[in-house]
């Protein structure tokens, strides 16, 4: 009998050997790993420039109870590393674009119009979204095109995200800045006492290199992903942004902050401490049902998470880093805060913040199997789900409006698996129920080796979707696969 990696792995337990490279190990051998590009431009002092904030994008008009946006995505020079410019595509020219902060339940038009001289899509990952405007990879917007994406979002308050979504160059157009906020908001989470305001903070994390005139370059010529060896287990960049800013500082008070933490980064995998307790209290999906205090999380890519840092616990001229236990030298640094004030805080954290329906795995019309792997394609090495290459033609599932399902993925190398339409909740990691009650999650991350089960139910639009390994290389490279709900 033949013993596959995967089952090796979990046999002998040597997943964690594996990906880290280390001798002797040859279980992952002729799979590619991600690779640090590193940067020829000297790296930034850290904490020697402010913290960022995205600009709070106005609605270009607002009809009938509707609100319109306007983003432009196009080139712009900005300045990222201290006296250098560095051209960045965003939307309209900043690196994150604006943040949309919109209503649920209320309906928000975002008009595209692409100053940009290649095609793009949008995606609003984490969206409910009708399959017109969810940004199918081949849903072109060409230069000078226009696309009207309409998002009735249907769905509760959560930290959501939009990015680029274009097939096979969603990888370097990200690395180049298309990315930024789209907060949902209700009522529910409105009458909670959380922090608010300039206490309210969104945190963009990404890595990213940078060339001694101050380009973020990309691997691969003339930028064709085909191109990325060896770089196809994904790109790792040696200087940490935060908000567009290398290792920012943040002067805030002794009172409350809510962070709402994501991870924008290519292929970067995060472990988040500030060295004292962190209180998660919401993930991708929005709210959890309450507080959990925990010690530092853990974010891979697209992954979001809400957390309450209390500063009050920490006097005036304190000094508190946001490390990343997952690095090493200066990608173990994030950001830091100074505690430079007393200051009134009304805010509080309930020990009741959200109800939360457990769906039912017993009620599943079907159980699929998903394994994500590298396998040879096209006479290459490529990333494919159970065995085959993304092909926009052939339909994977096809799941009935209103059914619950279970989706057993299964993984190779590391691989966080994004589920576009339908949040779901995690059933079992390598057969272990999760503790806790259940959350909203529209990103899972499979580590080395791993079985993870999810349930799922496919509400409120019938249309083509896609899911995919949110490492944007491994997307690149054709682990993307179509479904159906009819």
């Amino acid at each position: 009998m033949t013993l596959s990696r995967r089952r090796a792995l979990r046999l002998f337990g040597l997943g964690a050997v594996a990906a880290a490279g280390l001798p002797g190990c040859s279980l992952f051998e002729g799979t590619p790993q991600p690779q640090l590009l590193a940067s020829t431009a000297p790296l930034p002092k850290p904490y020697a420039v402010p913290l960022p904030v995205p600009e709070i994008a106005k609605p270009s008009r607002t009809t009938g109870g509707v609100d319109y946006y306007d983003l432009a995505p196009r080139a712009a020079d900005v300045e990222i590393l201290p006296g250098l410019k560095t051209r960045v595509w965003g939307y309209g020219g900043s690196f994150p674009g604006p943040t949309i902060e919109a209503r649920s339940g209320r309906r928000t038009v975002v008009r595209l119009a692409n100053e940009l001289d290649v095609p793009t899509v949008m995606h609003l990952h984490g969206g409910h979204t009708p399959p017109e405007s969810d940004g199918y990879p081949t849903d072109l917007v060409r230069p000078a095109g226009r696309r009207d994406y309409d998002f009735p979002l249907d769905q509760r308050a959560a930290t959501l995200w939009y990015h680029d979504h274009r097939m096979d160059y969603t990888g370097p157009q990200v690395w180049r800045g298309l990315a930024g906020f789209f907060l949902v908001r209700d009522a529910e989470e409105e009458a909670l006492p959380l922090p608010a305001g300039e206490r309210d903070l969104p945190l963009m994390i990404c890595d990213r290199s940078f060339s001694e005139d101050g380009q973020m370059p990309y691997p691969g010529h003339g930028d064709r992903p085909g191109a990325l060896e060896p770089y196809m287990g994904g790109v790792l960049g040696d200087v940490i942004l935060v908000n567009g800013a290398p290792w920012p500082e943040l002067r805030v008070a002794r009172a409350r902050y809510r962070l709402r933490l994501l991870n924008a980064s290519n292929a970067r995998t995060y472990e988040l401490s500030t060295g004292g307790p962190i209180v998660r209290i919401g993930s991708d999906g929005g709210l959890l049902t309450g507080p959990v205090t925990v010690r530092q999380v853990r974010l891979a890519p697209a992954e979001r998470v809400d957390v309450i840092v209390d500063f009050a616990a920490h006097k005036v001229g304190d000094q508190v880093e946001l490390r990343n236990l997952a690095g090493e030298g200066p990608q173990a640094r994030v950001m830091r805060f100074v505690v430079d004030r007393d200051a009134r805080d009304d805010s509080a954290v309930p020990a009741k913040l959200s109800t939360i329906e457990r769906l039912d795995p017993a009620k599943a019309a079907v159980t699929r199997d998903f394994e994500f792997s590298s396998g040879s394609m096209h006479g290459g090495t490529g990333w494919l789900i159970n065995g085959k290459p993304f092909d926009p033609k052939r339909m994977d599932a096809r799941p009935k409006l209103g059914d619950t399902e279970v989706w057993r993925l299964s993984s190779d190398v590391a691989h966080p698996v994004h589920l576009h339409l339908a949040h779901f909740q995690v059933l079992s990691v390598n057969g272990k129920r999760p503790a806790g009650p259940p959350e909203w999650k529209d990103t899972v991350e499979l580590r080395d080796a791993q079985t993870v089960e999810i349930v799922t139910r496919f509400t409120g639009y019938k249309g083509r979707y896609v899911f995919h390994c949110h490492n944007l290389e491994h997307e690149d490279m054709a682990m993307m696969a179509n479904f159906e709900v009819v």
